[in-house]
């Protein structure tokens, strides 16, 4: 039997958009002729799946299908959900859909994860699909590259699953790390009859409430448009809450392969750090009198640079008015001014500098400083400096 991906597309995307009234969900932003959901849509048509099943909300439902579209998806399935639930009545309403089989394997993957060597990825889903029972549920690991307290992380012994630490501190996440700990990827596989037997032991609300909304479902268009009355009388828990942290029954799948969920500026700029090459043109180099910049590119509300500040260049002391900035020290160690704060980075380090900050950008030293930035906001342009000092006689 070929294992059937389900896609979980409901994100709004406010962690990169966190005072923007209208969000660009992370799952559709354009970074570059590609979107996250293009790249999952892509790595489900490998042999081992059956045609996908996309959870979404009516609000993205014209989005999910230009994508399918666009990649010749022709076989699917969409599980509308008429109210914001979270994770748990997500994944049960869309394993409960009568065309999927009681024993039928069920890869949940997330629409907004940037997967690379998914080969080894298939490899690993493909390999334990004989050691799925009525009961058990496997979660992916993802080898940390560093201590980090933007995931969640959990334990094992012997590849059981002992425990889940949820987004802790830096210094937690170091102790984490150093006890074999792996990154929660919040990617599951499951049989269809496990997902029903755990929702009906440890969230019955749940169960009677979402198997209520797919019998009641109206079905047009290879679409299920899930009862608002049962659906929203669920109670709203993540997957994670409502069955992983009570059972006892989970396996570890771990995987040592790029793994990003590009849930931060910080995320977004390390890849286009690491793929600069593919984003470089010549024409887009502009020279300075502290060194150069590049924008790699221009999406809808952002702009991804990467700067080149020379040994003892200096930038000017500036603020902007539409836009906030994200940086990540590649190379180097700049002087930063924020405010009044001033401090040294080193490469890996990031900051944030938000809408109207004073700020500037120094390098004191011998060796050149790189720096990839993210400028979110609704006006981009060079015009959007206020300068108020300039070793280069740039203030008016």
């Amino acid at each position: 039997m070929k294992i059937r991906p389900v896609i979980l597309c409901g994100g709004a995307g406010t962690r990169l958009w966190p005072k923007a009234k209208k969000h660009q969900a992370k799952q559709f932003i354009d970074f570059g002729n590609w979107t996250l959901l293009g790249k999952t849509l892509e790595r489900v048509k490998a042999p081992i799946f059956d045609a996908p099943i996309i959870s979404t909300n009516a609000k993205y439902l014209r989005q999910v299908k230009q994508h399918l579209k666009k990649h010749k998806i022709r076989k699917f399935k969409i599980v509308l959900e008429p109210a914001k639930r979270n994770t748990a009545p997500a994944i049960l309403s869309t394993a409960l859909i009568k065309d999927i089989p009681i024993k039928q394997p069920l890869m949940f993957l997330a629409a907004d994860h940037l997967i690379e060597k998914v080969g080894l990825f298939n490899k690993a889903i493909k390999k334990n699909q004989k050691k799925l029972t009525q009961n058990n549920i496997f979660i992916f690991g993802i080898k940390p590259k560093m201590p980090s307290s933007e995931f969640g992380y959990f334990l094992t012994k012997s590849n059981k699953v002992t425990r889940f630490v949820e987004k802790p501190k830096k210094a937690k996440a170091k102790q984490i790390i150093s006890k074999k700990g792996y990154w929660n990827s919040g990617m599951f596989y499951l049989r269809k009859d496990s997902i029903i037997n755990n929702f009906k032991k440890y969230q019955p609300n749940i169960y009677r409430n979402c198997n209520k909304a797919v019998l009641k479902a109206k079905y047009k268009s290879n679409v299920y448009y899930l009862n608002k009355q049962s659906f929203t009388k669920a109670k709203a828990k993540s997957f994670d809450y409502a069955i992983l942290e009570k059972t006892k029954d989970i396996n570890a799948i771990k995987l040592d392969i790029p793994w990003s969920d590009l849930g931060s500026w910080k995320e977004i700029c390390k890849m286009y750090g690491r793929n600069k090459r593919h984003y470089f043109k010549k024409k887009n180099v502009f020279h300075r009198p502290w060194g150069s910049y590049v924008n790699l590119f221009n999406g809808k509300e952002f702009l991804i640079k990467e700067l080149y500040v020379k040994p003892k260049g200096i930038l000017s002391l500036q603020k902007h008015h539409h836009r906030a900035e994200h940086w990540v020290v590649t190379h180097g160690k700049p002087k930063i001014t924020l405010n009044k704060k001033y401090f040294t980075m080193k490469p890996d380090e990031t900051i944030f500098i938000p809408l109207g900050a004073i700020h500037r950008i120094e390098n004191p030293y011998k060796k050149p400083v790189k720096i990839i930035e993210a400028q979110v906001g609704s006006i981009l342009k060079e015009t959007d400096i206020v300068r108020y000092q300039d070793i280069y006689g740039r203030v008016k």
